[in-house]
């Protein structure tokens, strides 16, 4: 990692995505919770909702490697092998994204059914929870209906402060505390917006040759958001 006085290099992002690289806050602790405990599903099966950029794929890659399960896009279930996929537990994610689009509907009907049937434990992922997604089997709506669902809320002071070293973190870049403290403070509050001024602080500071300063950050933010960010 660089330091806060070294310039930084143009290093590739490696973003972690382990349990010891998940932050837990009052906005998260109950589906952080839920997903460790989930040999306990009612139903063996839950879902996982939250707005982009909340912490939906890394939970997900969390309870993957609790469980040992693929995770695979609802939108590649056509193409999938599901009885294959039927045989362990499973990570279903973005389900919204097949809403209306029947045969993909039907693979994750079969999916679904198949796996349960063996004794293995769904995680499904989306933006809201099941009330909300228009599908068009009445069977798939009323069986998701039935899923335990655990909500990511927009995060707090700690959890975005965490989620904003962890961001700077994977791009090998180590700003000081109160640069992260200013950016919590201004910047709109959502972890998508996190990944925005974290990418966009990394390539001007590179393509201007600048440290990660506070002066940086906010020019980032203005360009980002509006002067009025700061």
């Amino acid at each position: 990692m660089t330091h806060p006085e070294q310039l930084p290099l143009p290093l590739p992002v490696r973003e972690a995505l382990g349990r010891e690289d998940f932050f837990v806050s009052s906005a998260n602790a109950l589906a952080v919770a839920l997903v460790e405990r989930w040999e306990e599903w009612p139903a063996r099966k839950m879902v996982l909702c939250g707005p982009k950029g909340s912490g939906k794929t890394h939970l997900a890659h969390v309870w993957a490697r609790l469980t040992g399960a693929p995770i695979i896009a609802a939108k590649s279930l056509l193409q999938a092998d599901i009885p294959a996929l039927a045989a362990a537990p499973v990570c279903i994610e973005d389900i919204e994204a097949i809403a209306g689009d029947r045969p993909a509907e039907e693979a994750l009907f079969h999916l679904h059914n198949l796996a349960l049937a063996q004794g293995h434990a769904l995680l499904l992922t989306a933006g809201r929870d099941p009330t909300h997604w228009p599908l068009v089997l009445p069977d798939l709506k009323s069986r998701m209906m039935g899923a335990q669902v655990a909500h990511l809320g927009a995060p707090d002071d700690a959890l975005l402060t965490a989620v904003m070293a962890k961001l700077f973190a994977d791009r090998q870049l180590m700003p000081t505390p109160d640069v992260l403290m200013w950016l919590t403070r201004n910047m709109p509050r959502s972890q998508a917006m996190a990944r925005a001024v974290v990418a966009a602080v990394d390539e001007a500071s590179l393509a201007h040759r600048r440290r990660v300063t506070r002066a940086l950050a906010a020019e980032v933010l203005a360009q980002l958001t509006g002067p009025s960010a700061h």
